[in-house]
């Protein structure tokens, strides 16, 4: 990529159809780990119109009640207005969970198993990771990702507040970023398009959004006379929500990590206990990736680490520093440090990171990675001196 060029990233409100079966499977995952750490949950959930579906495999000894726990993240979304069609207190949900299967259990439980070559807990399914991070940000996140996410924030703060009547809870964020020497410079769009009742007019809404969201989260010295602003640019969003299109669970994996600046190994999050690498390998990896650029061994830095369903070491660690690694430094010496300092078994991972704890819905909405919050383990940045010291 050239050293000038503009990115784009974007977010989407806890009223995203996608959003809302993320909430509802994170909710799940959080219900069953609170009565038994121990659970195994693959929640996956669809969502239209009037119509919640969940499915997946679950074995735990919580004795949760999935219909009180789907009604409540509903609830707490907001889709609580008397003109919604997709209401809390009126889905009909449909439950499709069984237990999980016992062939993939042997391979991820820490007990030996014909055909197995260890007795270690293994990961829960082949597969590839990454983390990332970068000095674009204090939290260490590329730049247009986290000011999608901070204007989506601030739009549910507003509505969850009470004091805009006319807000509802489907909302998207987009934001383009101008970079120079690979730095980011200035922003040359904004776009928002947040769901709204029927009695409020677009000249309202675009005001309301530019005056009360974008100016009060987006830097000023990063706006122009040039930025752009997009404001519901159809020129109406009342029908939202799973009335106006279907949602399902992980299909938003990109807002959830870094807004495509970053790779993705393609395994979603949400409904997925801390087993399942796919969800736990990638915190470690923006924990490893955080650690390196804490450092001060590089700007930019990319993890990728593989498993095989069932086997405790990974198949493969690489470090990217696209070119900044400091002081003379190359990825193939950090990468041994990396090596050095951190263990990427699952059991590790789960161990070292507290993740048999019911904190998975923190996580949904508005990106897993760069948010302050002691529960959100993996944005510590506790292995620096290790690493400088591994680096020689």
């Amino acid at each position: 990529m050239s050293k000038n060029f503009i990115f784009s990233s974007e977010s989407v409100g806890e009223g995203h159809p996608d959003k809302v079966c993320d909430t509802i499977s994170d909710a799940i995952l959080d219900a069953c780990l609170a009565d038994d750490k121990y659970s195994r949950v693959a929640c996956e959930t669809f969502v239209k119109s009037n119509m919640v579906v969940v499915g997946g495999e679950i074995t735990t000894r919580s004795k949760f009640h999935a219909n009180e726990i789907i009604r409540k993240a509903i609830r707490n979304i907001g889709y609580v207005n008397d003109d919604d069609v997709f209401h809390a207190d009126k889905v009909f949900i449909t439950n499709c969970l069984t237990r999980q299967s016992p062939d993939i259990a042997q391979g991820v439980d820490s007990r030996a198993a014909e055909g197995k070559d260890t007795a270690e807990q293994g990961a829960g399914d082949q597969g590839l990771m990454f983390g990332y991070a970068t000095t674009e940000t204090e939290e260490l996140m590329p730049a247009p990702i986290m000011y999608a996410h901070q204007l989506g924030r601030k739009l549910t703060r507003l509505r969850k507040s009470g004091k805009v009547s006319w807000l509802r809870p489907d909302a998207k964020t987009q934001v383009s970023v101008q970079y120079r020497n690979d730095q980011p410079v200035a922003i040359t769009n904004v776009v928002v398009s947040t769901q709204h009742s029927r009695d409020v007019t677009h000249a309202t809404i675009k005001e309301f959004v530019i005056e009360e969201v974008i100016k009060k989260v987006i830097p000023k010295r990063l706006l122009t006379p040039k930025t752009q602003f997009l404001i519901n640019p159809t020129g109406r969003f009342v029908v939202g929500g799973p009335e106006g299109d279907s949602g399902l669970t992980g299909r938003k994996i990109i807002v959830d990590t870094y807004g495509g600046m970053g790779r993705h190994g393609g395994g979603a999050f949400s409904g997925k206990d801390p087993s399942k690498v796919d969800r736990s390998a990638a915190y470690m990896g923006r924990y490893v990736a955080k650690n390196i650029v804490a450092a001060g061994l590089a700007t930019s830095a990319e993890v990728q680490f593989a498993y095989a369903i069932g086997y405790p070491d990974p198949v493969s660690i690489c470090v990217n520093t696209f070119g900044t690694a400091t002081n003379g430094l190359s990825d193939e010496a950090i990468e041994k440090a990396v090596s050095q300092v951190f263990s990427f078994k699952p059991a590790d991972i789960v161990k070292h990171l507290k993740l048999l704890r019911p904190i998975y819905s923190k996580t949904t909405n508005y990106g897993h990675f760069g948010k302050d919050d002691p529960d959100i383990t993996w944005e510590r940045i506790d292995k620096v001196a290790e690493l400088q010291k591994a680096v020689g």
